[in-house]
């Protein structure tokens, strides 16, 4: 899978936020409601527009994002 086929970044859509293609379901959201816990299932069911490859490209967005920053983690934070 090549997330670059399936996200895109318009500045007429959603503020030029990254988005899933053909959507106007920004990455963030969905991996927001990831990280919230939310099942893929749901995010499906309230995002009828998303097929479960879009939640998989989200996910491969984002480890791409981490691999290219860099967090500071305070001094004596635990995760």
């Amino acid at each position: 899978m090549d997330w670059r086929e399936q996200i895109t970044v318009d500045p007429l859509v959603c503020h030029g936020k990254a988005c899933i293609k053909g959507t106007r379901v920004m990455v963030s959201v969905t991996l927001d409601n990831l990280a919230a816990g939310v099942s893929k299932k749901d995010i499906l069911r309230s995002y009828p527009s998303l097929t479960p490859q879009d939640i998989q490209t989200a996910m491969a967005y984002a480890a791409e994002l981490a691999r290219e920053r860099v967090m500071p983690v305070p001094a004596g934070a635990t995760a």
